[in-house]
């Protein structure tokens, strides 16, 4: 008779137990799970977000809803029209503003709700459609990021370098380098989920540990903390990007680059990846206990043949292209450098070109390990792996095109204003503090996630309301976006509508035949308890002492 496992003993249903019913637990991820499933597509929600945004306009401007506010008005500048990037359309460039020496004058100005369905407003949806969209620069972003991701995934070498990272980690420290890589896998997120996971769980089992602390572990690492990373993501230049749209026009001098939050992601990946160590470890695997199982189904990983030349050859296709752009950078004078003042990091090309630079350094690594480890054997083979990633990214271009509309008709409408400023005037009335409303945001945005896993449709709604309303109370974007990246991670774990969440239980399902996706959401309720509570502490504590998110820029203002 094989000896039943911690897990299984406090989930077998004996007879006393159905009796009994159901425990509050268990009702309430009952009760999760059915409301999850009555939750429509997001496509379907942008649809009803515009259909309500149109109608409230109409409402909001009848009764003649309006806010008057004071304004610093800077003095003007003179700008010149230049053609950029081949287009037969002016873009107008305006110099560097720098107000330090001259006068600035406060002003008041009144805000009205527009109507979307007066002439103006019929006007507007039907002309700017096209131009909502092609001016939407998220969409652009995740294109030209994934050029390189795609082909680095297609060829095998983010697989190949999980396995090897997995292999060589000593077994003491097997944890924290799974957790670890976990959240370096946000850069591909596949590759993190449907790899990672798996590997875990056997990794576990071969060193005799349970497999589903090590499949808990990994999910974990890739999820619990998905919007922050050591390194710069697609991601990081999507909510990058939302939140530059945000931003109202008289406050443009505060628009992010992709480095905005990089100090605090660098932080918080550790300090998460840490925290979720010490609860594998302290209450996960001492509540599996040891495992005993028959007729395990052990993962099976095809590894190429060619795979540690490959690895080898990814490894001097990245450095070089990695020096190229050093060289580029660091010699006086160099491109990549500020003309004017010859800084790398404030208003530098170099900034300005990460998403390129990743884009390439993948695209590079991945050719280089596909033609050593012959996964790539010409050049239809990178070909096809750029456009496979670009099918797989037809149903994100979709909702993208919906979220450019609702946030273009938001805009018009005036409401992020009007909100802002209302919310605003209601706090400072009410005496509430930016720090207490940041935390009040995070648990905001924690609840959504639950019926919203994605991190780019709930800051597409969010970030036209919260940037501005901020930004009235001297909260600059950068932390806003922080406080955001933090809210919308801890229960990537535990909804039942994340789009692994299927591919999870398979897996465990390997180990223990009776896992469902209640075992899964009760193994991970430990994560999102503690990773949410540790991770607000580390963000207040950085807010309190000022902290810069990223470089040149300040937590507060």
């Amino acid at each position: 008779m094989v000896e039943k496992s911690k897990l299984e003993e406090s989930t077998s249903v004996d007879a006393s137990d159905e009796a009994a019913g159901p425990g509050f637990l268990q009702k309430m991820l009952d009760g999760i799970e059915r409301l999850g499933n009555k939750v429509p597509d997001p496509a379907i929600i942008f649809l009803g977000l515009i259909a309500v945004v149109i109608v409230l306009s109409a409402v909001l401007s009848a009764f003649n809803v309006s806010v008057t506010y004071d304004v610093v008005e800077p003095p003007p500048v003179v700008t010149e029209e230049q053609y950029v990037g081949g287009s037969n359309i002016p873009e107008v460039i305006a110099p560097e503003k720098d107000y330090a020496d001259k006068d600035l004058t406060v002003v008041q100005e009144t805000t009205s709700i527009k109507s979307l369905l007066n002439t103006e407003g019929i006007r507007f949806i039907f002309s700017s459609f096209v131009n909502n969209f092609a001016s939407f620069s998220v969409v652009a972003v995740i294109f030209v990021a994934m050029i390189g991701v795609g082909v680095a995934e297609g060829a095998g070498l983010m697989a190949a370098l999980i396995r090897k990272l997995v292999a060589v980690a000593p077994a003491r420290i097997l944890t924290f380098i799974i957790v670890l890589v976990g959240g370096l896998s946000s850069v591909a997120t596949d590759a993190g989920y449907l790899i990672l996971i798996p590997l875990a769980a056997a990794a576990y089992l071969s060193v005799g540990r349970h497999p589903l602390a090590g499949l808990a572990a990994a999910y974990a690492g890739v999820s619990a903390g998905f919007a922050v990373n050591v390194l710069l993501t697609p991601l990081d230049g999507l909510l990058t990007e939302v939140t530059n749209e945000a931003i109202p026009p008289d406050s443009q001098d505060m628009a992010l680059g992709i480095t905005a939050n990089l100090w605090f992601a660098i932080a918080s990946t550790i300090f998460v990846a840490i925290v979720i160590t010490l609860v594998a470890e302290k209450i996960t695997a001492k509540t599996l206990g040891p495992y005993v199982g028959e007729d395990v189904v052990h993962v099976d990983e095809e590894v190429p043949d060619g795979e540690s030349r490959g690895l080898r050859m990814a490894s001097i296709g990245a450095l070089v292209s990695i020096g190229i752009v050093t060289l580029l950078t660091v010699i006086p004078d160099a491109p990549l450098r500020n003309p004017e003042t010859g800084s790398i990091f404030n208003n530098s090309p170099l900034m300005d070109s990460l998403i390129f630079i990743i884009t390439m350094t993948f695209l590079v690594a991945g050719i280089c390990y596909g033609l050593g480890a012959k996964t790539i054997t010409s050049s239809v083979d990178v070909i096809q792996s750029i456009t496979k990633t670009f099918a797989g990214l037809a149903g994100l271009v979709f909702l993208l095109l919906l979220i450019s509309q609702f946030i273009a008709y938001f805009n018009f409408s005036n409401m992020p204003t009007v909100i802002a400023v209302k919310m605003a005037d209601w706090l400072k009335t009410a005496d509430i503090g930016p720090l207490w409303l940041l935390i009040g945001f995070i648990f905001v945005i924690l609840i959504l996630d639950l019926i919203i896993p994605g991190s780019l449709p709930k800051w597409a709604i969010f970030a036209p309301i919260f940037v501005p309303l901020f930004l009235q109370l001297n909260v600059p974007p950068q932390t806003v976006l922080a406080a955001y990246r933090l809210g919308d991670s801890p229960m990537n774990v535990i909804t039942p509508l994340m789009v692994y969440l299927p591919f999870i239980v398979l897996v465990a399902k390997r180990y223990r035949k009776d896992a469902g996706i209640g075992t899964i959401i009760s193994l991970m309720l430990p994560y999102t308890v503690i990773v949410l509570v540790t991770w607000l502490v580390f963000f207040v504590a950085w807010y309190l002492l000022d902290i810069p998110m990223g470089p040149g820029y300040p937590a507060t203002i």
